[in-house]
């Protein structure tokens, strides 16, 4: 029973640790690539792999992240409760589990297709350097949206094992996104940023400015998401969902408030799960039930 005790802690520390929940920001939009590039449901082979894939490379990837940040998250009041700096978890035994995912990640990569794999250390590089992006240049969150980004154009290419325009304009639209709630969640961070010399858009142009380019990239977003309306041929149910999207969106920007944590956590994570799950539930729809 001890053991077994043992055993759950550790696999609801590093859950926490990672955020798992945070992987209904990528997956709804990597199933999207899925269901298109396939022109259907892909193969429950496909299917399994490619999401043992995903998980494996956004877990090691977060996991990384925390090991990297974890001295700056030790100084600052908004993290400091984080699993390492409270030496919940020491810093070896977390990069143990890195390179564990990592490995899943890139087994999973060969077990899709030859073109995964080749570009499976690409991407742990690309997911990897994201982390050291913020010492050097406030363009981080877009950084962190283009890593991220990788989820729908990998999901494409684990179905086809081929290039194609499609995901790529889902990855820009994931990029965009990610990026402008990055930017929103950034803000509760300016003065830290600044005394400890790390780059932010909040931080380098101020709140006010840095909250009117998170609303530019979400704007752009929207209107790739309009765009796939004729290349998909989508209809209404599709429209339907954006325009919710959208009305969500709006609420997000309305409701930023720095200095209210919580308030932030909903701005900048609940309501963009709640998006994502919307685009894909309406876009599955627009598929199956129109088509």
């Amino acid at each position: 029973m001890e053991v077994a005790r043992k055993i759950g802690t550790k696999i609801r520390l590093y859950s926490e640790l990672v955020m798992f929940s945070h992987t209904l920001f990528s997956l709804p939009f990597a199933i999207i690539s899925m269901i298109w590039a396939a022109e259907g449901f892909p193969s429950w082979r496909v299917m399994l792999w490619g999401l043992i894939a995903l998980i494996g490379a956004r877990n090691g990837a977060n996991a990384f992240n925390r090991v990297v940040d974890r001295v700056f998250d030790a100084q600052n009041p908004r993290t400091a409760h984080r699993h390492l700096p409270r030496k919940l978890l020491e810093s070896k035994e977390v990069l143990v589990f890195v390179a564990v995912n990592y490995a899943i990640f890139i087994f999973a990569a060969g077990m899709l297709n030859t073109l995964c794999l080749i570009l499976s250390p690409v991407a742990i590089f690309l997911i990897s350097s994201y982390s050291y992006t913020k010492r050097f240049t406030y363009l981080s969150h877009l950084y962190l949206g283009f890593t991220i980004a990788s989820a729908p154009i990998g999901a494409w290419f684990a179905v086809t094992g081929q290039f194609a325009f499609t995901p790529f304009i889902l990855g820009t639209i994931v990029m965009l996104w990610i990026a402008g709630f990055d930017i929103i969640y950034g803000s509760q961070d300016i003065e830290f940023d600044r005394n400890h010399g790390l780059w932010s858009i909040p931080s380098a142009f101020g709140l006010k400015n840095g909250l009117r380019i998170a609303a530019g990239l979400h704007t752009i977003m929207v209107l790739l998401l309009m765009a796939l309306i004729p290349i998909r041929h989508l209809s209404w149910l599709y429209i339907t969902g954006i325009i919710l999207a959208i009305l969500l969106l709006m609420t997000e920007h309305k409701m930023i408030k720095p200095s209210n944590r919580k308030i932030m956590n909903v701005a900048s994570y609940n309501l963009n799960q709640v998006i994502s799950m919307m685009i894909l539930f309406f876009t599955l729809g627009d598929y199956f039930l129109l088509k």
